[in-house]
């Protein structure tokens, strides 16, 4: 089965980076700090958004083309499947990113954290709820190993 959809963006992020090798690994191992904008027309689904101290967005690797099945992950030497990883170039090149949301002026939020490339698409904002995002007694496959290094 195949469907065909597409999106366009509801804003952009904003951030220090202007080349891929600049960027960080993770939102969480970043502390740089970024804007999001969002485009006027969405600007009235910010609403309550600054009661959240984290927010999710998600948007397009834009300079992602391609992609392979079995990739070595930046964290690793070995090849992996695309899917136990976050590699950019996937099939549909959609990241996600958990930031903290310092503030908000109009449509413009500043954040910290920010991992992408400046001037990346946004496709949308979710907030980060502990209750809902967090999970215990989890497994990280092949990174645990990796992260213990």
């Amino acid at each position: 089965m195949s469907i065909e959809f597409s999106m366009q963006p509801i804003g952009f992020i904003y951030s220090p980076f202007t080349e891929k090798s600049q960027t960080p690994i993770q939102a969480a191992r970043s502390q740089a700090i970024g804007r999001v904008e969002v485009n006027p027309e969405f600007s009235d689904g910010l609403k309550d958004i600054e009661g959240f101290s984290h927010i999710i967005l998600l948007y397009v690797f834009h300079e992602s083309s391609g992609y392979e099945l079995q990739v070595k992950p930046f964290l690793d030497d070995q090849l992996r499947g695309l899917f136990s990883t976050r590699y950019p170039y996937r099939p549909n090149p959609i990241g996600l990113s958990v930031v903290r949301l310092l503030k908000r002026e109009g449509n413009i939020l500043e954040i910290e954290g920010v991992d992408v490339l400046n001037a990346t698409p946004l496709l949308d904002i979710k907030p980060y709820v502990e209750d809902f995002d967090v999970r215990l007694n989890t497994r990280t496959g092949w990174y645990e190993n990796r992260s213990k290094r």
